[in-house]
């Protein structure tokens, strides 16, 4: 069973952990992770879910992500979501997340990186992805209009394509 950490609103750690599935206390959140892979054309790496797996099943979502377990620091966390569904060895110790949204129980860490990759040679995860490709801004919103595509914000989507390089909300 997959065990979480616990932190308070203020995203400081708390000495408290959880089991997956369990019930959050009220006024305690868990941490999750986001990557975004964008090529040199700028397309984002988006995935679709397992028919089999619980919540979204078989819809597209953008590259991999999933909940920090206890122990793991937002990058070591994003270091091996990318591995485990991807086969994607990438190290994030030295980058911060490029923004968090707060949810309702708990903070969302967006990773944006930049590489070229051939999907033949990814090394997909069958608990979790049944396909890649690579989408552009347009292709994605054709998607979620088609309902088949996480209905994230779509402000959400346009800023992960354009805040890609950058750090921050201002345009220099």
């Amino acid at each position: 069973m997959e065990t979480w950490d616990l932190y308070d609103k203020h995203r400081i750690k708390i000495e408290k952990q959880i089991t997956r599935g369990e019930t959050l206390p009220p006024d305690e959140f868990h941490l999750v992770v986001h990557v975004c892979i964008f090529n040199s054309k700028g397309e984002m790496l988006i995935q679709q879910r397992q028919p089999f797996k619980q919540g979204w099943s078989n819809l597209w979502d953008i590259t991999c992500g999933g909940s920090a377990t206890a122990g793991d620091t937002s990058q070591q966390a994003a270091s091996r979501e990318l591995f485990e569904e991807l086969g994607i060895d990438y190290s994030f110790e030295n980058m911060r997340p490029q923004f968090t949204i707060n949810f309702e129980r708990g903070f969302d860490d967006y990773y944006l990186i930049e590489m070229d990759i051939d999907l033949n040679e990814l090394t997909l995860q069958h608990e979790e992805v049944q396909a890649v490709k690579w989408a552009s801004k347009e292709g994605i919103f054709k998607l979620m209009e088609q309902k088949a595509f996480i209905p994230y914000y779509e402000s959400i989507i346009a800023f992960l394509f354009e805040s890609r390089q950058r750090y921050g909300s201002i345009r220099l």
